[in-house]
């Protein structure tokens, strides 16, 4: 008897985000195949007698080839187990939950989606940023930055619109040049720009600047990834929205 597959977004690593249902379904896997930015509170809610499988990427290092992680989940399922395929934020928002339905589809297995709070809107949730504002910004633009900069077929000129906020994810190895291509494509240089570490977490940081001097701002932050950039007239409302700040977290 075939089994079925649970694509499961984690969401953005507060665990208290995660949905109702994805915990459910969590405890009653047989098999969990995991992502590296999937918290240890949530790791602890998966079955003692499950098999637990790490397939975490990170930049120039994957544990598994994305096809193989496909393979991987049709054969657990296959074999009549109740898969989990846990990531952070939401499947199908670059999480390539829709490469893994397909493959699932393709071989007749049975799956769900079960979608998660994506890092690009709680990461600014969680640093005091509304990424729309009646009076600031009247759309949201969400894009990758390693696939933003090296696609021809990037919008620049779009992304460049000053009316609307920009949210770049999987870009801190690019941020220089992201900023010079949307200064180039007609980005105010003094655009603000925030970019924020581990959002929603207890080691959550945030850096502000604009968009001329991000960089050197975030390398004198020494910021890393994971982290959410966010440009746009949005950012200013941060020193009057911040309301969640780790360093007071922990000392209550």
């Amino acid at each position: 008897m075939t089994g079925i597959v649970y694509l499961i977004g984690a969401g953005p690593g507060d665990p208290g985000l995660l949905t109702l249902k994805a915990k459910d379904y969590l405890e009653q896997s047989d098999v969990v195949i995991y992502d590296r930015l999937v918290s240890d509170e949530i790791l602890a809610m998966i079955p003692r007698y499950a098999e637990r499988i790490f397939v975490g990427k990170e930049a120039n290092n994957h544990a598994l080839p994305q096809a193989e992680i496909d393979a991987l989940l049709v054969e657990k399922a296959a074999r009549g187990h109740t898969v989990s395929r846990l990531k952070g934020g939401d499947p199908f928002v670059f999480g390539r939950g829709g490469e893994e339905a397909e493959a699932l589809a393709l071989m007749g297995i049975p799956f769900e989606i079960v979608p998660g709070i994506s890092s690009a809107i709680a990461a600014p949730a969680y640093a005091g940023i509304p990424l729309t504002h009646r009076t600031l910004a009247s759309g949201v633009h969400v894009v990758t930055g390693h696939e933003c900069l090296h696609s021809s077929g990037t919008p620049w000129e779009v992304l460049a619109l000053s009316s609307q906020t920009l949210v770049i994810l999987m870009g801190m190895g690019h941020l220089r040049e992201i900023s010079e291509k949307l200064i180039a494509n007609g980005r105010n240089a003094d655009t603000p720009v925030a970019v924020i570490q581990w959002g929603t977490t207890l080691r959550q940081e945030v850096a502000v600047g604009k968009l001329g001097e991000i960089a050197r701002v975030v390398e004198e932050a020494r910021l890393q990834s994971p982290a959410v950039i966010v440009v746009g007239n949005v950012v200013r409302l941060r020193n009057a929205l911040c309301w969640f700040e780790p360093d007071k977290v922990l000392a209550r």
